[in-house]
């Protein structure tokens, strides 16, 4: 399946954004294959970060000095959030960039899928929790919303997930949005098993202190 990702992936033109205004930041939306089925790696931010307190989102942050370029801040988030190795990450392809209307930054998204069981170290000072969602859950129809809002004159369509009882939202859903779209198709998605949670708090099964 990861293949076919890849495939799909690379057979378009990516949008990128250039905006002086806006600061350039990375993501991995990050697959790994558990109990037979994909899932979707999340974190819940902490309490303690400066934007998007105890919202769900994808591994990643802003670009920093050192950074060799988007995909290594990335891959040094992903380290940092959640102990991931950068040579455990095959990298499948990059999405659109998108903007964050109320923090002002551009984010490139890249997939990439993992290894599991994996040894996470969860950074509690910036991760609350690790979430696995199954890619069924998401590609239920049932489970996902729209709204508008508009940012320098232009509408621009927001989602979001409910996956038992937390809601998916902002950047992090619209970036989940394209990623089903371009490598699921938008055929009817309904009726589909969502499948069981697993959360991963610091020290859980999932997790090192």
């Amino acid at each position: 399946m990861h293949k076919d990702i890849a495939k799909r992936l690379a057979s378009r033109k990516r949008k990128q954004i250039k905006h002086e205004k806006l600061s350039p930041s990375a993501v991995l939306l990050l697959l790994l294959e558990k109990d037979g089925q994909y899932h979707v790696v999340f974190t819940r931010r902490s309490d303690n970060v400066e934007h998007h307190k105890g919202e769900i989102s994808f591994p990643g942050g802003t670009v920093h000095p050192d950074d060799s370029d988007l995909l290594d801040t990335a891959l040094r988030e992903g380290a940092e959030e959640i102990g991931l190795a950068r040579d455990d990450v095959m990298i499948l392809g990059v999405l659109d960039d998108i903007v964050t209307v109320s923090t002002g930054f551009v984010i490139t998204p890249y997939v990439g899928i993992m290894p599991y069981p994996y040894p996470f170290q969860i950074n509690a000072d910036e991760v609350a929790e690790l979430i696995l969602v199954p890619l069924r859950a998401l590609m239920d129809e049932r489970c996902v919303g729209a709204s508008e809002v508009t940012w320098e004159g232009k509408e621009i369509t927001t989602y979001h997930f409910h996956y038992q009882g937390d809601i998916i939202w902002g950047a992090t859903a619209r970036i989940l949005k394209e990623f089903l779209e371009i490598t699921m198709g938008t055929t009817d998605r309904g009726g589909m098993d969502n499948g069981a949670r697993d959360s991963s708090r610091k020290g859980g099964k999932d997790s090192k202190a």
